[in-house]
This record gives C-alpha cells, sequence and structure tokens, in this order.
C-alpha cells in the first residue's frame, strides 16, 4: 500500500490563502534546509527536499493549484478530474535555486548582480554618562571611512587608463550555470567571478586605492544623543558607512551607547531607583529629609512611623521616553532607617529613657531571668533549669 502524501499546504507550513511570496519564500527555506548538497548522504533530508520540491511545483503553477484545490492529490494520480500525473519542467526553480547556489558558494543572490547595492553598516561605540543618557547630549566621534580617491576619481584605474568591459560576462556582471537537480538540469544565474558582478576588468590599478576606487580617511562626526536612550542602545547615522556597489547608496554609521554607572541611581526602563537612610527620629515622628535625583535635591515630607525599606514614587522624575522627552518615568526611593553607631554618654541615657517609656525593650532579658528564678514559686530549682534549656 503506498504511503498517503500529506498535503501541501501543510509540507510548505503555509495557509490554504498563501500568495505567490508567501509560497516561494517557504519553500526557499524549505530547499536551503534540506537540499541534498547541504545534507551529503542524508536520505532523510534527500525525501523532505523531494517533498516540499513537489508541493511547490504544484501551488506555485496557478492551474495545478486549482486542481490541486478542488481534488487534491487525485487530481495529478488519474483520479476525477485527473491530468494523468505530473512532472517538474513547467515549475521555475531557477530563481529559488540561483539564491541558494549563491549561499553555499559564497556569491552574491540574483537581484544584487549588477545592480546598485548598499554599502556596509559600520559600528562603534561611545561611552557617556548616566545623566548625559537621561537629558541627552552631544558628543564627537572619529571614524576611519573609505572616501573616493582623487588620483582615479573612484575609477580604480590608474591615470590615463579606464576599466575595461569583462570578457568573462560581456559587461552584464552575471554569468549562467547549470546543475543537475532531481527534476533535470536546472539553470542559474551568479555574479560573474571575474568582475565580481560590476562587469568591468581593471587591468592597471591606481597606486593610491590599488584599484578600489576608495582611500581610507580619519574623519570626525558629531553625533546627537537622544534624551533616554539606554545603555546598549544604537544611535543611527545615515549615509555615513562604506560605499555602495555600482552606484549603491553608502550604509549607515551605528552608534552603540555604554552608559556609565551612577554611585547613587539605578535605572529599569524609564524608571530610577534609589535608597535614601533616614534616622529612627525621622522614621518615629515624621519630618522632612532631602532627597537626591537626576534634577536636583528635592524635600520630602516623611509620614510619622514610617518602618525601614518603605518604598515612595516621586512622579515624573525618572527618565524621558525616547518618543517624547515631556513623558517621564518616575523615580521610586527606598527609606531604611539608619543605626548610629556612635552615640555620646547622654545621647545614650536619653535613649534608655526612651526605651524605658516605650516597653523597657533593654531590660527584656533580666525580665525573663527574674520570671524563671522564680519558677513556680518553689525552691527555685525548676527555675533555674528552664534558663538552662532555654539557652541551650
Amino acid at each position: 500500500m503506498a504511503e498517503q502524501k500529506r498535503d501541501y499546504y501543510e509540507v510548505l507550513g503555509i495557509g490554504k490563502n498563501a500568495d505567490d511570496a508567501e509560497i516561494k519564500k517557504a519553500y526557499r527555506a524549505l530547499a536551503k534546509k534540506y537540499h541534498p548538497d547541504v545534507n551529503p548522504g542524508n536520505a532523510e533530508a534527500e525525501a523532505k527536499f523531494k517533498e516540499a520540491s513537489e508541493a511547490y511545483a504544484i501551488l506555485s503553477d496557478p492551474d495545478k493549484r486549482r486542481q490541486y484545490d478542488q481534488f487534491g492529490h487525485a487530481a495529478f494520480e488519474g483520479g476525477a478530474g485527473g491530468a494523468g500525473g505530473f512532472d517538474f519542467s513547467g515549475a521555475d526553480f531557477s530563481d529559488i535555486f540561483g539564491d541558494i547556489f549563491s549561499d553555499f558558494f559564497g556569491g552574491r543572490s540574483r537581484s544584487a548582480n549588477n545592480g546598485p547595492m548598499k554599502g556596509a553598516n559600520l559600528r562603534t561605540s561611545l561611552r557617556i554618562t548616566f545623566e548625559e543618557a537621561v537629558f541627552g547630549c552631544e558628543k564627537e566621534i572619529e571614524l576611519t571611512v573609505k572616501e573616493t580617491c582623487k588620483t582615479c576619481n573612484g575609477s580604480g584605474a590608474k591615470p590615463g587608463t579606464s576599466p575595461e568591459t569583462c570578457s568573462k560576462c560581456g559587461g552584464k556582471g552575471q554569468v549562467v550555470f547549470t546543475s543537475q537537480s532531481f527534476f533535470g538540469t536546472v539553470r542559474n544565474v551568479q555574479a560573474c567571478p571575474d568582475c565580481q558582478g560590476t562587469g568591468k576588468i581593471i587591468k592597471e590599478k591606481c597606486v593610491d586605492c590599488r584599484g578600489t576606487g576608495y582611500v581610507p580617511m580619519k574623519k570626525r562626526y558629531a553625533v546627537d544623543i537622544p534624551a533616554g536612550i539606554d545603555n546598549g542602545q544604537c544611535k543611527r547615522l545615515p549615509g555615513l558607512g562604506e560605499p555602495g556597489t555600482n552606484g549603491g547608496a553608502r550604509g549607515d554609521v551605528l552608534v552603540e551607547v555604554v552608559v556609565g554607572r551612577h554611585p547613587i541611581f539605578q535605572r529599569q526602563d524609564y524608571n530610577i531607583f534609589s535608597t535614601v537612610p533616614i534616622s529612627f527620629a525621622v522614621a518615629a515622628l515624621g519630618g522632612e529629609i532631602v532627597i537626591d535625583t537626576v534634577d536636583g535635591k528635592v524635600i520630602y515630607d516623611v509620614k510619622p512611623g514610617t518602618q525601614t525599606d518603605t518604598k515612595v514614587r516621586l512622579k515624573g522624575k525618572g527618565v524621558p521616553t525616547l518618543r517624547n522627552k515631556e513623558v517621564r518615568g518616575d523615580h521610586y526611593v527606598t527609606l531604611v532607617v539608619e543605626v548610629p553607631d556612635r552615640l555620646s554618654h547622654e545621647a545614650k541615657e536619653l535613649l534608655r529613657q526612651f526605651d524605658a517609656e516605650s516597653g523597657d525593650s533593654l531590660n527584656a532579658a533580666k525580665k525573663l531571668e527574674k520570671e524563671d528564678k522564680s519558677g513556680d514559686g518553689k525552691d527555685g530549682k525548676e527555675g533555674k533549669d528552664k534558663k538552662k534549656k532555654f539557652w541551650k
């Protein structure tokens, strides 16, 4: 009994309403994953590649897809409305296989051959302070970038000479090659290996740029750091990166921001956190304290009876948002009751008086010892035994 075939839409992992672009994208991903050149000797990968290719051959053809949607697999197996089977000759795999083979052999994709191609992006980092990240700032960076060679005016050829048309590709920048697949001979296109897709050959190179048309130069750029930027985020400088090819635009410069640590503040998203010590007197009686914020010092009124680790919120004293610097996060402060490590004799006596009035906690151990000695009104031996057991 023949193995039942899976639904073609299920094979490609797409919905029944998928358009041509979705079908091609799904098949390209599967073909690159299971292609025999990537999985030599792997029978399972070969089977999945064939299955995906068969599904693509049907669903990429409007007429065959219409038949499949109506009759299912029977449309191509001599069943109802059957077409008496099918082959892969009507399916266009060249574009997809061209991309795949370009990836395998390090070439450029077909769409990039002999056409304008944007230059690569340049990356650099910039250190700023915590406050500069909160409120924004303007900095300056120095980069080594490629600029058009003045000797050859960017042609790459020695003065007095010119680039010549590539004889291998005839100036097209791409060459056609064929490969054997499960579907027979497949025609593929890739960048010309002689001229690297430019369509031109430079026989006598400029001595200053060595045929590249560009020379490295150090340049300084101003960088406007927006208020609210966070550690690790990037500021993009468009059009200042590597030059493009074949008339393509320059790439960009990506400046990664490294924010220094602050001795008091910590940041999470757009909120700021800090810890402020308060005296026992302020915690018990209440009173005003001074809190440091990124905007400067602010006065906060502590409520009487405030416990240690109490958290208070200073609304709008956090970090501005990147989208709107007028909208800011909050500043959360943890109040910690501070215990003095040095007291004068007079302060100690006053503290003992206060303790005696508020519960006499300093003498709690003596009270317990007195109760243990008294026992149950007998000779005190039981009380002593209790004390020994308690302190074990």
